[in-house]
């Protein structure tokens, strides 16, 4: 691993650690904004999002973008889709054992403690957030696989994770750790499944 590496990596990192504390800091913040700002319209929509933005519709495009990949002959996007579904796999296994083994109550839930409680209630599984993190680990795939196509698909895990802060299932810091455990998860995968030819720099 060369200097240009390491240093991409700490500043990676600085980044990531300043997001999350900052993420944190301003928790209270952004859920009391959200929860004075409730809009009807704007509620419908984003229970929509919710709704379809989970793994389901993840998995559901990865099987047919295989599909297709495989009818057309394509073993580069095959790999690709491949590499997608198992991100995203891998990612929401992991973050499934993160909110039983650290559960925290959503904001919706009137709770004293905000850590603690119940470990197999969905009322205290928001840490981190399970739709984020399996969609950044999707997208975040495609993003190192095919930089420009990926890019124009990384806003759809922003988008989710507006939609379930709004809705009252998560804090901020639940959706900004949760995208960046997506992202990691996104990188290992790509690095051990994707040829070096493949992924994009």
């Amino acid at each position: 691993m060369n200097r240009r590496c390491v240093s991409y990596w700490l500043i990676a990192v600085v980044i990531a650690a300043l997001a999350i504390a900052a993420a944190f800091h301003f928790d209270d913040t952004v859920s009391n904004f959200i929860a004075q700002h409730q809009v009807n319209g704007v509620r419908k929509v984003t229970e929509g999002l919710s709704k379809i933005g989970d793994w389901p519709s993840h998995f559901a495009g990865g099987v047919i973008g295989l599909g297709i990949a495989w009818r057309r002959g394509s073993k580069k996007w095959m790999r690709t889709f491949l590499s997608m579904l198992i991100a995203m796999a891998l990612a929401g296994a992991a973050g499934q054992v993160i909110k039983r083994t650290i559960p925290r109550a959503r904001p919706s839930v009137q709770s004293e403690e905000r850590w603690g409680g119940p470990r197999f209630s969905s009322k205290y599984h928001a840490f981190p957030s399970g739709h984020v993190i399996a969609s950044t680990a999707f997208f975040g795939v495609l993003f190192f696989a095919r930089r420009r196509i990926g890019l124009a698909f990384l806003p759809v895990p922003i988008v989710i994770g507006f939609s379930r802060m709004y809705v009252g299932a998560h804090y901020l810091s639940d959706v900004v750790c949760a995208a960046i455990l997506g992202l990691l998860w996104a990188m290992l995968v790509a690095r051990w499944l994707l040829p070096t030819s493949s992924v994009e720099h």
